[in-house]
């Protein structure tokens, strides 16, 4: 299973064609771990490529899924909304300094 979550959590890209194909074998047997490998793809790109306006979208199709894990995570995201939807928005963040500011504390 850990395997199977590893190539969910990558870039396609740096998947090798053995990886794709077992894969989408494994995912071809699940609809339901095909749904999460679905959302976790949007939202990985939008967190990569900025894209904080898909945040409604992406919320509305996963809180319309059965994936009762995944309702628990909008929920999170839906009470801090707008620094979530600013933090895949903005290019500003604290984000390197974060472990330092830990430290510190």
């Amino acid at each position: 299973m850990r395997e199977v979550t590893n190539w969910i959590l990558r870039h396609p890209d740096t998947l090798d064609p053995a990886e794709q194909a077992r894969l989408q074998q494994v995912l071809a047997h699940c609809p339901q771990l095909r749904a999460a490998a679905t959302h976790v793809g949007a939202f990985a790109e939008m967190m990569c490529g900025r894209h904080g306006d898909r945040l409604d979208a992406w919320l509305a199709a996963v809180e319309a899924d059965t994936l009762i894990p995944l309702h628990r995570f909008a929920a999170g995201l839906r009470r801090d909304y707008d620094a979530v939807r600013a933090g895949l928005t903005l290019e500003h963040s604290s984000g390197r300094v974060e472990g330092t500011v830990n430290k510190i504390k």
